[in-house]
Order: C-alpha cells, then structure tokens, then sequence
C-alpha cells in the first residue's frame, strides 16, 4: 500500500482525538480544526520512521499548535468575548462519527470552556493534556517549554483555579454561595416572595455600559423593583467566585459574556453589579463553582 496513504489512514484514526484535544485548549471548533489541520501538514513534512507511537507524537504536535495560537491570542490582546465559543457545527467537506460530535458539544463541560479561558496559555495546556487526557508532564514539560517539576506546577495551578479552590476555605464563602444559590433558584423558579427573602430592601442593581447595551437597565433600587427584573431570568447562570467571592456568570454556549457581582451582607444581597465589558471582564479572576456538573 502507497506510504502516503497508509499515513493518512494513521492520522485519520487519531483525528478525533486530536480535534478533542485541541477544542479542550482553544474553545473554537474552528480553531481546533485549524490546529488539527496544520498537525497533519507538519506531519507531512516530518520523516516518521523512528516514531515508535504516532498518536502521542500527534498529540504533543498538536499541543504545541494551540499553544502557539493561545499566545498569539492573547499577545493581540483579543476581547475575551470573541472565539472562545463552542462550534460543534459538521465541516462541510468531512463527515464526523457521531460520538465526535458528542465529545465536543456535551462532555467536555461549558463550564470548564468558560473557566479555561481564565488561565495562561501554558497552564491551560498542562492541565488539560494532563489532567483530561493523562499525559505524564515528562511529556508535558517539551511542549510547554518547562522541565517536567514547571510543568506539574503549571497544572496544579490551574486545576486549583478550575475547581474553584484557589482561596482556603472560608466559612463566609460557604455563608455567600448559599444566599447566591437561594437568589438563584428563585429567579429561575419566579418566586418573587423568595427572591425579596434574599435582598435587601434597599438592594441596588447597577449595570455597566456594555450590559446595558444587552438589555440590561442601567441602575435599579430597592428590593421589589430588583426582584421584579430577576423574577424568572438566570436561567443559564453559574456560580462563580468573581475575584474571591461567590457571583454569578452567563455564559451561553461556553462564550462568557457577564459576570455579576453579587455584595452580601447579613445574609442578604445589598447590591448586584453585572458587568459584561470585555476589558474589565478580562481582569477579572474567575472560577467556576462545580464545572464538572455545571451546577
């Protein structure tokens, strides 16, 4: 059988790994077409005959690329808002199996999409190759340029930032995402006696300009008005930490695109900031509560 062709049935073998991988770290379906793609170029160019596992060398290839594209990402310094949503639409010219599709648009988690794109490049692929597809950081280390000890850093880094333990434990946290939860289901249940039980009678809602430019008002005060305008809504929020305490963000499809600050005092919610520009929701730190569930 021709070389070329025997290659070409090795690679699409692994392709649909390499597609999981690559979506993992980027977020864009189309993105991780464009990495898996250009593995198969460098693939090409490269003389395989001393490769002794060629999935693992497409593997790492492909790490490198999305590597190379999340530094260009954010060296271009891109709105967080724009290619980070997920993509599971079928390329028109190559037909997936359909456990691919499930792979991309249901096991990989929005939440933890949503909460990858908090993290440093290097992190972000340390964790992933390590923690979702079990690479041993002595195979980690080259692909992100670090010894393997860096390498293990990098993942235990991000993994604390994506399991929403960054912080030590802090029984006021607990005290916070108790009352957020409680806001939370009575808005998407449109209890509006169990949404006044939470707020503060003369709660304030404030939204940044870019939120209200999504239909958001501007400014709301005092608990009946809030609870009115919540009454029936998040219902695609997730609890978050915002930069240490428990929020909320809407993220549909995996694309971030508000972050609401929730002030707790007393057991009840005095203000609710949401912000939605893409320059201030980028300085924020954020981890998703549960991305494992979504909950």
């Amino acid at each position: 059988m021709d070389e070329k062709k025997v290659l070409a049935d090795r690679f699409e073998a692994n392709r649909g790994h390499l597609l999981g991988v690559a979506y993992r770290m980027l977020g864009s379906r189309s993105e991780a077409e464009d990495a898996v793609q250009e593995a198969w170029v460098r693939l090409n160019r490269t003389d395989t005959g001393d490769v002794d596992n060629l999935g693992g060398w497409l593997t790492t290839v492909t790490a490198r690329v999305c590597l190379d594209m999340l530094r260009s990402r954010k060296s271009r310094r891109e709105e967080p808002l724009e290619a980070r949503t997920p993509e599971p639409a079928a390329d028109a010219g190559r037909s997936y199996e359909p456990e691919q599709e499930t792979l991309l648009a249901d096991s990989v988690g929005l939440a933890l999409l949503v909460v990858l794109q908090t993290l440093a490049p290097a992190e972000r692929v340390a964790f992933v190759l390590h923690d979702i597809f079990d690479l041993p950081f002595e195979e980690i280390a080259p692909v992100v340029g670090r010894s393997a000890t860096a390498a293990r850093q990098l993942a235990s880094r991000a993994r604390r930032r994506v399991r929403g333990t960054q912080a030590a434990p802090d029984p006021d946290r607990s005290r916070q995402r108790e009352v957020v939860e409680a806001f939370l289901a009575a808005s998407r249940g449109g209890d509006f006696d169990a949404l006044l039980a939470v707020l503060d009678p003369d709660v304030v809602f404030r939204a940044d300009r870019t939120a209200a430019q999504l239909g958001a008002a501007a400014e709301i005060r005092g608990a009946a008005a809030v609870a009115a305008t919540f009454r029936g809504r998040a219902q695609g929020a997730l609890v978050a930490l915002v930069d240490g305490a428990v929020g909320l963000l809407v993220a549909p499809g995996g694309q971030l695109r508000v972050v609401v600050r929730l002030t707790i005092a007393d057991g009840k919610i005095v203000a609710i900031d949401a912000v939605a520009d893409p320059e201030s929701l980028g300085r924020l730190d954020l981890a998703v509560l549960d991305w494992k569930t979504g909950a």
